[in-house]
């Protein structure tokens, strides 16, 4: 169940920073779950383990690493779209 339910807090952190960020993030709701665990990663290796935890994710970084990761990639996809 514990699985489960860090799927589901990831895929809100994912969607959060989509919405912070004013863009949709590719491939739905798995690329939600992705930006949000890889976005928790990146957030608290640079920001640190603080503020409320849900799932054991530290929600406060989780979502400002996952606002950074949902921009890194819209900058990526839109070089890739305008080269072909």
């Amino acid at each position: 169940m514990g699985f489960i339910w860090s799927l589901i807090v990831g895929g809100i952190i994912g969607w959060l920073a989509g919405l912070i960020v004013g863009r949709n993030i590719p491939g739905g709701i798995i690329g939600n779950i992705i930006a949000g665990f890889v976005g928790a990663w990146l957030g608290t290796m640079i920001l640190g383990n603080w503020g409320p935890h849900v799932a054991d994710f530290a929600i406060i970084p989780a979502v400002i690493g996952a606002a950074v990761l949902v921009l890194l990639l819209s900058f990526i996809m839109r070089a890739f779209r305008r080269a072909d």
